[in-house]
């Protein structure tokens, strides 16, 4: 039994790097900042609670059983990150000389984004009321 937690525990960790890795390398390869705060916040947090969840597992099996420490830390981190994220970018949008426009303006005077689309469709419904030729 003990060979299926090891066994969760190595998964659990190598999700949990992988994670961790991708958070890092979206921090230092992307080239905004509102693109750069999503990688880290959302993977790293990811993976950061995967290796936690690895150690918990590890320390109930194999340890002194289960500690608050692991409990607390992950509370800790999915409750901060998030936040930290969010202030660091609403900081930002302050900061910025021009804002960006809201995306839940509409895009058109009736809100379409694709035109192009609506003809195609409306196009295509003509063709098959249309009677066709030797019919």
């Amino acid at each position: 039994m003990t060979w299926l937690v090891d066994l969760l525990t190595v998964m659990l960790l190598v999700v949990g790097c992988f994670f961790v890795f991708l958070g890092s390398f979206a921090l230092v390869k992307l080239t905004r900042f509102f693109h750069r705060i999503h990688g880290p916040t959302k993977a790293s947090t990811l993976g950061v609670g995967c290796i936690l969840a690895a150690s918990i597992s590890y320390h109930a099996v194999h340890g002194s059983g289960l500690h608050p420490r692991e409990l607390l830390v992950a509370v800790f981190l999915f409750l901060t990150a998030p936040v930290a994220a969010h202030l660091m970018s609403r900081a930002a949008l302050s900061l910025m000389d021009k804002r960006p426009e809201d995306p839940s303006d509409p895009t058109g005077p009736e809100g379409h984004i694709r035109d192009d689309a609506d003809e195609r469709a409306e196009k295509h419904a003509r063709e098959r009321l249309q009677p066709r030729d030797g019919r």
